[in-house]
């Protein structure tokens, strides 16, 4: 008796631990344990409900799939059952799924197909009399989620299909997700606003498909592949699971190119072997290969067992995650100056590897994803790319773990650390910090900027690893004796480069601005900030108030600035720049009244009466400004084809919206005043 109760106390803690991480991974997109830590658990429950079954019951994370459905969606009732798939981890297990099916098949020989497991969202869509009515999750396996509008946004599932040629009433099974590409762009945006970055593509997917508001799915970068047909009513469909395919993609379906019809199960492990080796090459995440019996006949014949489908299996890559202790945060410095927090691990095994660091992206990352000194956490590697750390595991805290802060100074020069407003990094201020100090000169001697000629990226390293040029100003204190000590420098490029360091001097005070790199300041910006203020003297003096009564300066460009002449270093360059005879300010010219003065155009979308660059063009040779983004000092938002989301926040802040055509009328009148 006292066996059969720990038995049963084990059987109820690993029912608790699943159905929390089902919770975490299904309904708040945001796992804290790894797939492979998740299957364990999964398996060691399944072998105590196979010795012990008076111990199962309905509810058992086994009995069922996924998690509950939230009801802010409305639910679907699934007409036939929307199930999860049993697992393979090796030949061995492959090997034992297929003599079940050959059994219970009677020895009757049968062919396979075989597709990538597509990591994202199951969802379901169902057409009657060829239009899309209604598209759900997975939900439980039997109930799911009501997400039409939102998969009504994602352009590959077509809203509708040749009525000629399908059942009047039918439902297909897909796979919705997020490719790498857009899944970058998409956290790179996240960082950009500071929001919270998501952890893979498979939440990126399904935190953007289970968005309550359609319009956010629809910006998205979103897509899909059929994998099946549910079911189907009043039509005739193919005898074959591969016939099905074929059939599905001439009623306008987008099915996975890399799905293979197989005739042995040699071929299937050849298959997989494959897409192990090559899986990083694919577009998109997939975590496995999912081995179906062919003839749908058979299928019917095998049925289920518990919830699962005997005439399927998914056989899962080896893991890319492991789990280890981080030891200590560590600092680099980039070099633009951004402070970038990495996790020192207890070495690991990840993919084959040893991982003994990895990445972290920021302090606010940090903080959003709980990561503490001391965690076990997950770690994850893909290919050869820099290894994350994805969570911490929570449940195996102590107590002793330290929550993590970004320093004060920096790390490498000692200089003021400063995160602007609205920016997820930290930065150094420090223009002559050595950890950045090259890639200043380098940006420094551009076109855009001071533009030295036969000063290039290899110049400038040389000058700065002999230690010619430690900062930006020592450019203008170059001897033609310096030059000539370095290597493949003649007489006559010395020279020449000597002369374009002289003219340089004389540049307009918004290429000086542009010049000196300060972050968040870009050309535009940089002739703003020259136009309001004259002179580096008066901008070095503004204060955050004062810079942001110019239009376009918000709060982090005005933080920015203010830091950047807070750091006595930057001011002793600005300091050699005066001494050398660099023109540091410029007569305020007068200007004449014009139609737009005083107004900020911003544009979003595509206009069909002239490029972007044209119309900005126009804006100011009407006196207007053209702005990048949109702020509380935006006067108007003219809106084109296709629009993003400079259109929400112009709504949000209530900044007047004209169309194209309401624009060039507009213009039109201002020109008229002209003549």
């Amino acid at each position: 008796m006292a066996d059969l109760d720990e038995v049963k106390q084990q059987i109820d803690k690993l029912r608790e631990q699943i159905n929390y991480h089902n919770y975490r991974y299904y309904v708040l997109d945001s796992p804290e344990i790894s797939d492979a830590e998740y299957d364990e658990l999964m398996r060691q429950l399944r072998e105590l409900e196979a010795k012990h079954p008076q111990f199962i019951t309905p509810d058992s994370p086994t009995q069922r799939v996924g998690a509950a459905p939230v009801e802010a969606f409305g639910v679907v009732e699934h007409p036939q059952p929307l199930l999860s798939l049993a697992n393979a981890f090796d030949d061995k297990d492959l090997e034992a799924w297929y003599r079940r099916a050959a059994d219970l098949l009677g020895g009757r020989k049968f062919d396979f197909v075989c597709e990538l497991k597509i990591d994202g969202l199951a969802v379901a869509l169902t057409y009657v009399d060829g239009l899309l009515e209604v598209g759900a999750t997975r939900g439980d396996g039997y109930r799911g989620e009501n997400i039409t509008q939102n998969l009504r946004t994602i352009k590959s599932i077509p809203l509708s299909v040749p009525r000629n040629k399908a059942p009047r009433r039918f439902e297909v099974r897909g796979e919705v997700y997020m490719p790498k590409t857009g899944f970058k762009k998409l956290n790179e945006q996240r960082a950009k606003e500071g929001l919270p970055l998501f952890a893979n593509p498979r939440n990126a997917a399904a935190g953007s498909v289970r968005q309550l508001d359609p319009r956010v799915t629809a910006q998205r970068p979103l897509d899909i592949f059929i994998y099946g047909l549910g079911w189907a009513e009043d039509g005739t469909v193919p005898d074959t699971h591969w016939e099905i395919l074929q059939y599905l993609k001439t009623l306008g379906f987008k099915i996975n190119p890399n799905v293979t019809h197989c005739n042995t199960i040699a071929e299937v492990r050849d298959y997989y072997r494959h897409w192990v080796e090559y899986r990083e090459t694919l577009p998109y995440d997939v975590d496995g290969v999912v081995v179906k019996v062919n003839p749908i006949a058979y299928q019917l014949e095998l049925g289920y067992v518990g919830r699962e489908p005997r005439w399927a299996i998914a056989y899962k890559f080896p893991a890319t995650q492991a789990t280890t202790r981080l030891i200590d945060i560590g600092i680099n410095v980039g070099r633009t100056g951004s402070l970038n927090p990495y996790a020192i691990l207890e070495p690991v095994q990840v993919g084959g590897v040893t991982v003994r660091s990895a990445a972290l992206h920021n302090e606010e990352d940090i903080h959003r994803k709980d990561i503490r000194i001391g965690d076990w956490v997950i770690v994850q590697r893909a290919g050869e790319v820099i290894p994350e750390v994805v969570g911490p595991v929570v449940s195996r805290r102590t107590g002793e773990e330290r929550v993590f802060h970004m320093p004060d100074h920096c790390p490498v020069c000692g200089a003021e650390v400063i995160k602007p407003e609205g920016e997820a990094m930290h930065r150094c201020t420090n223009a002559a910090c050595p950890a950045q100090a090259l890639e200043r000169i380098k940006h420094f001697v551009t076109r855009g900027a001071m533009d030295i000629e036969g000063i290039g990226e290899k110049l400038a390293q040389a000058l700065f690893e002999n230690g010619l040029v430690k900062d930006v100003g020592d450019i203008y204190y170059l001897t033609k004796e310096q030059l000539l000590k370095l290597e493949r420098m003649g007489d006559k490029s010395a020279s020449n480069i000597l002369d374009s360091i002289e003219k340089s001097k004389d540049r307009p005070l918004p290429r000086v601005v542009f010049a000196l790199g300060i972050t968040h300041v870009g050309e535009e910006t940089a002739e703003l900030l020259a136009e309001h203020f004259h002179s580096i003297d008066e901008l070095a003096k503004a204060t955050r108030e004062q810079l942001m009564e110019v239009p376009s300066i918000g709060p982090k460009i005005a933080d920015s600035i203010v830091a950047f002449f807070r750091q006595e270093q930057n001011r002793k360059i600005i300091e050699k720049l005066r001494r050398a005879g660099v023109r540091l300010e410029e007569k305020k010219a007068e200007v004449k009244a014009l139609p737009l003065a005083g107004l900020e155009f911003v544009i979003t979308g595509r206009l069909d009466s002239f490029t972007r660059q044209e119309a900005e063009a126009r804006i100011k040779a009407l006196g207007g400004r053209a702005g990048s983004d949109v702020t509380r000092k935006t006067n108007f938002l003219v809106v084109g084809a296709d629009p993003g989301s400079k259109l929400a926040r112009a709504q949000a802040l209530g900044t007047k919206q004209l169309s194209e055509a309401e624009f060039l009328d507009l213009l039109r009148h201002a020109e008229s005043q002209l003549k």
